[in-house]
Order: C-alpha cells, then sequence, then structure tokens
C-alpha cells in the first residue's frame, strides 16, 4: 500500500543566497547599489512624503526657510555690519550661497540619522545599507529646486543676469550633493554606535555655517589663510555657485582646488568606513 511522504515540500525550488560579513576593508558594490535602485527611488519618495505630512504649509517651508535667513541677514550683517558683498546687492548675494548651504544641511542631517530611525528594517532584511543615506540627499533636491525658482525671482527683481558661466551650475550642485553624502557617510556610521552624534550634528552644522562664506564674501579671508580655508568643502561650492549665477566674483583656483581635494577625500574615506562599520549594524542599532 502506498504511503504519503509526511512533510512533503511541494513549492517549486527557489534559489538562496547566503551572505555572511566580511572582514576589513569592504569594496563598495556599485553593481549592487544599482540592482536596488526602485528600492532607493521608493525611499526617498518616502522621506518627501514624511518631511511634509500633517503639515500646514506644506512645501511652502522649502521657501520660507531660506527667505526668512535672507531676510535677517540682510539686516544684520547687510545693513548693520555692512558685509562686502562682491558688488551683487546683498539679499541676492546672500540667498545664493544659502541654497547650496541648506541642501548640504538637510542631506547631512538626514543622512546622518537615516540608519537609527529604520533600525527595524535594518534588523530584519537585507539590502545594500549605502541607499539609505543616498536616499536621503536626494530626498533634499525637491527643497533645493523649489528654493532655486525663488532665487530666480529675487534675481529678476535685483536685475541679476547670469553669464555663460550658468553652464557650470550643475557641477558645484553635485559638489553640494557630495559632500553631504561624504560627510553623512561618517556620522551615519558613528551615529549608530555613539547616538550622542545626534546633538552634535546641529551645533556641527551651525559652526561649520559660519566658517563658510555664506554671510560674508571668501575675499575678507586673508591671502596666508586661503589654502587652511579651501580645507572647507563648502568654501569652493559657495564661491562657484555665486560666480556660475550672480556674477560673482570667479572663486580662487586653488581654493575651489583645496575643497574638491577634500571632499573627495572625505567621501572615499566615508564609504569604506561605511562599508567596514556595516556588519555590525544590526547588532547595535
Amino acid at each position: 500500500m502506498a504511503t504519503a511522504e509526511i512533510g512533503q515540500d511541494r513549492q517549486p525550488n527557489r534559489a538562496i543566497t547566503r551572505r555572511e560579513a566580511r572582514v576589513g576593508w569592504v569594496p563598495i558594490n556599485v553593481r549592487e547599489i544599482w540592482e536596488y535602485r526602485e528600492l532607493l527611488i521608493f525611499y526617498a519618495i518616502r522621506d518627501i512624503k514624511v518631511r511634509y505630512k500633517q503639515t500646514f504649509l506644506g512645501f511652502t517651508w522649502a521657501i520660507l526657510q531660506p527667505v526668512v535667513t535672507m531676510v535677517v541677514f540682510s539686516i544684520f550683517f547687510g545693513k548693520l555690519a555692512g558685509l562686502e558683498s562682491d558688488n551683487v546687492n546683498y539679499p541676492v548675494f546672500v540667498l545664493g550661497a544659502l541654497l547650496p548651504w541648506q541642501l548640504f544641511v538637510y542631506a547631512l542631517t538626514q543622512s546622518s540619522n537615516c540608519l537609527v530611525q529604520d533600525a527595524d528594517v535594518l534588523k530584519k532584511v537585507y539590502f545594500p545599507r549605502l541607499i539609505m543615506p543616498i536616499a536621503s540627499v536626494i530626498a533634499g533636491l525637491v527643497d533645493f529646486l523649489i528654493a532655486f525658482a525663488v532665487l530666480l525671482v529675487v534675481m529678476a527683481y535685483y536685475q541679476v543676469v547670469p553669464t555663460a558661466a550658468v553652464f557650470m551650475l550643475p557641477a558645484y550642485v553635485l559638489l553640494v550633493i557630495l559632500a553631504a553624502l561624504a560627510v553623512g557617510f561618517w556620522l551615519s556610521a558613528l551615529n549608530v554606535k555613539y547616538r550622542d552624534v545626534r546633538y552634535v550634528i546641529p551645533f556641527l552644522a551651525q559652526v561649520w555655517m559660519f566658517a563658510s562664506p555664506v554671510a560674508y564674501s571668501s575675499a575678507l579671508v586673508p591671502e596666508q589663510w586661503k589654502a587652511v580655508y579651501g580645507l572647507n568643502p563648502m568654501v569652493g561650492v559657495i564661491d562657484g555657485f555665486r560666480w556660475a549665477l550672480l556674477d560673482s566674483p570667479a572663486p580662487n583656483t586653488g581654493t575651489l582646488l583645496t575643497s574638491t581635494f577634500a571632499t573627495c577625500t572625505l567621501l572615499i574615506g566615508g564609504l569604506f568606513f561605511f562599508r567596514r562599520t556595516e556588519r555590525h549594524f544590526a547588532d547595535i542599532v
């Protein structure tokens, strides 16, 4: 008499992928990130929705933040302090710097906290963890584009016409994104283990802003300090952004090269540090 097998698996064969944590410096798998591009887009869209969910003003915040800051800076630094603005009306001068700066700060803040915020997901599902800080930076581009439209209106009001250098603008936007990712990779990995990193970020952003030519011109920095000043990745970006849009003086070549080198160094180091510590995220997050 035939007997039925107990517990027989009637499901079709499925491919099982076994992943093990690597020891030492782990290489960057760009192909793997590309394979998970749909998840990257999903996280970016989710971050945009969460940012403005149940808010009264919604996307208007993307306009209010740079505009209000521009007004405050124009009163205290432009009128009262009389800071140099490279022969450009001070409101346009400062707004031209606030756009890349706020993109940098938003991307830096969000990417630094993204792993801790999605701790439950990290413990249950495998995917390239690099996707999460990258998605946070992409989400910040929405606010940037909205604020950029406001800048164009302000430029038209003050009759500021960009020159042919405007075609270099995408390169400086890319530098902002790379700078935010560079610092974000370091801080997001550190934030998993040391939760007080989240308290350091607002203070770091405030100090970093005054160390960058947001409210003042780089021309005020003494020549002997230009090389050290250029180690700040945002110096070359902001100077280049103003030059491309507002016909300000071209950024100092040495300072721009130093800022770009600092960004690339931080980015490469941040990528490998993130990958090296990634295998411990699910255990300690």
